[in-house]
């Protein structure tokens, strides 16, 4: 996934840096961020998927963010894999200057 977005031009990307929310009470690792934009990027896995207790978490951590100011995009296997060009398209009402023909 970061090998893909630094491919379309997305710069300033941390690989799990630490987020503080809830007053400074909780403190959150996205997969990947870009801070200076408020962006984090969580992979959602099979385990993601079946597992009830990681799913509740997973809905839990996005709200955290999101009341933060954050968004959040979720991106699965397929988006990297099988559907490439419309997760390209989808990234872009996030990062408006990602640049689709690098894909």
């Amino acid at each position: 996934m970061r090998l893909l977005l630094e491919s379309l031009g997305l710069e300033g990307l941390h690989v799990n840096a630490p987020v503080t929310v809830s007053s400074g009470r909780l403190v959150l690792h996205p997969d990947l961020s870009v801070p200076q934009l408020r962006l984090a990027f969580e992979y959602e896995g099979d385990g993601h998927r079946v597992d009830q207790r990681q799913w509740y978490l997973d809905i839990e951590r996005r709200e955290l963010l999101e009341a933060e100011g954050w968004r959040v995009v979720r991106v699965t296997a397929r988006d990297l894999f099988h559907e490439r060009a419309g997760f390209v398209e989808r990234l872009q009402r996030f990062v408006p200057n990602v640049d689709i023909e690098r894909a």
